[in-house]
Order: structure tokens, then sequence, then C-alpha cells
């Protein structure tokens, strides 16, 4: 799946959650890996157990976002809404967090360094 389809199915996904109620991630939307999600609204999305390791992330709103164990080694997240996220035991290896709004994430666990 390319970079494009990838944007666009995870936002119909959100979306539909925001509508019906948290759905977890289908198997083909968890592997984000290398994903433009740049400026992306996703707050108080279920990204759980996600793959996004070196995703752009940049400026995306992840407000509430649950990423409890989502690998966001060497993702992009600069300048992004990250308040009141769960990142618990999430990977954050070489992110980039310069900028990033972290207030009241809960970060028990994650892995930065």
């Amino acid at each position: 799946m390319d970079n494009a389809t990838k944007r666009e199915r995870l936002i119909a996904h959100v979306a539909k959650c925001r509508a019906e109620g948290m759905q977890p991630l289908t198997e083909d939307l968890r592997n984000l890996s290398d994903a433009n999600l740049s400026d992306a609204d996703l707050s108080d999305a279920d990204l759980s157990g996600a793959y996004l390791s070196g995703a752009n992330l940049s400026g995306a709103n992840l407000s509430g976002a649950n990423l409890s164990g989502a690998d966001l080694s060497g993702a992009n997240l600069s300048g992004a809404n990250i308040r009141v996220a769960d990142l618990r035991g999430a990977y954050l290896i070489g992110a980039d967090l310069s900028d990033a709004n972290l207030s009241d994430a809960n970060l028990s666990d994650a892995n930065l360094s």
C-alpha cells in the first residue's frame, strides 16, 4: 500500500471510529512505517501497537491518542500535538520531538534512548 493510500485509509478509519466508537486498527493499517501523516488529525485515535517507525507526523494532532506500545522510532513528531496521549511502552528511539506538545502525556515505560 503506498503512502497516500495509507494516509487516506487511516484518516477514514479514525473518522469511522469517531462516529461509531473505537475500533482496533485492521492488520493492513497496523504497519504505517514511513507513512506521510503530517498535519493529520488523529486525535483520540487508537493507534496502540502500530508500527510508525520513520513516519512523518510533523504537525499532526495526536491529542488523546492511544499510542501505547507503538513503534515510533525515527518518526518525525516535530510540532505535533501529543497532549494527553497514552505513550506507555512506546518506542521513541531517534524520534524528533522538537516543538512537540507532550503536556500531560503518559510516557510510563516509554523507551526514549
